[in-house]
């Protein structure tokens, strides 16, 4: 799970304590990288903007779902976490956040989950246990393949769909190509960028006997991985951006999206990881927020 692990110096005593260290356990904060997506999604579907209810309850399910997938990765990988010298301060598993806690946030989530969707449409209702499927099994794919970055990409991929879904209540016809494109694109762009953030845990996952790309062909050939899976991240945005027929702040964002792709995997080298952490944080950001402006910007002009 691409995920940096921050050390907390402070035990939880009141609930506001305990809640802050469970956000900073599952990064709360990254959200920024699904919820720009879930929004290109909806204000695709909607040519513009989205009603201030579909807004609301888009933001309300995918931070849900967010929650929810992390706390269940946290929950199921304590095993690992613990023999990972980068993890092992995580509260999950020092356990200065409960196992019990975390099951308590994980339902919590998922009640939210749930009532977003209802909310929606009945379509979005529907496709919930589908959306379960691999926001809760995902985190056990490392554990048999290496196509595990690809399964977390296509988990984040879905809030493209989902924003899709929550405006149109539709998602299988030919008029829904955009949101597929979209779903594609995100899938190949976090699964590009955590291949090069599993680069820094080879040792452990051989250890362990888990299935990261980087710890069975090596990290050489998962950076070059990530490289194609960017490539055609940007191929895909290229082409959603001529079916949709965008104008060119579109193409304006997707230009700088693709010049900090190349940048991040620019810094990130088989005998140099040490910039992997500049590369996750910020630059991805930085992507996310760009590709959201530049598309909201074309569709408003």
């Amino acid at each position: 799970m691409a995920d940096v692990s921050s050390q907390p110096t402070h035990k939880p005593g009141s609930l506001w304590a305990r809640i802050r260290l469970f956000l900073e356990l599952i990064k709360f904060e990254h959200t920024i990288f699904a919820l720009p997506f879930a929004y290109l999604g909806m204000t695709l579907a909607a040519g513009g903007l989205p009603t201030l209810h579909q807004f609301v309850w888009v933001t309300v399910a995918m931070a849900s779902a967010r929650t929810l997938a992390f706390t269940v990765n946290r929950l199921v990988d304590r095993r690992f976490d613990a023999t990972n010298p980068r993890t092992a301060r995580r509260p999950s598993v020092t356990g200065a956040i409960s196992p019990q806690t975390m099951a308590a946030f994980a339902i919590l989530s998922l009640l939210l989950l749930a009532l977003a969707a209802a909310l929606l449409n009945p379509l979005a209702l529907a496709l919930l246990p589908l959306a379960l499927v691999f926001l809760i099994g995902y985190s056990y794919t490392k554990r048999f393949t290496s196509l595990c970055h690809w399964a977390l990409g296509f988990t984040d991929g879905l809030a493209a769909a989902g924003g899709w879904i929550a405006v149109r209540g539709s998602i299988f016809t030919a008029d829904d190509l955009p949101a597929y494109l979209l779903t594609l694109a995100v899938t190949f762009w976090i699964a590009g960028f955590d291949l090069i953030y599993a680069c820094q845990d080879v040792e452990h996952d051989r250890r362990e006997g888990l299935f990261s790309w980087p710890s069975r062909a090596g990290i050489a050939s998962a950076l070059r991985l990530a490289r194609v899976s960017h490539v055609l991240t940007v191929l895909l945005f290229a082409l959603l951006g001529l079916v949709e027929g965008l104008a060119w702040p579109f193409w304006v964002g997707l230009v700088i999206a693709a010049g900090l792709l190349a940048y991040e995997n620019s810094i990130v080298k088989p005998d140099d990881l040490s910039r992997i952490n500049l590369a996750f944080f910020n630059i991805n950001s930085y992507i996310a927020v760009t590709l959201f402006a530049g598309t909201f910007l074309a569709l408003l002009i």
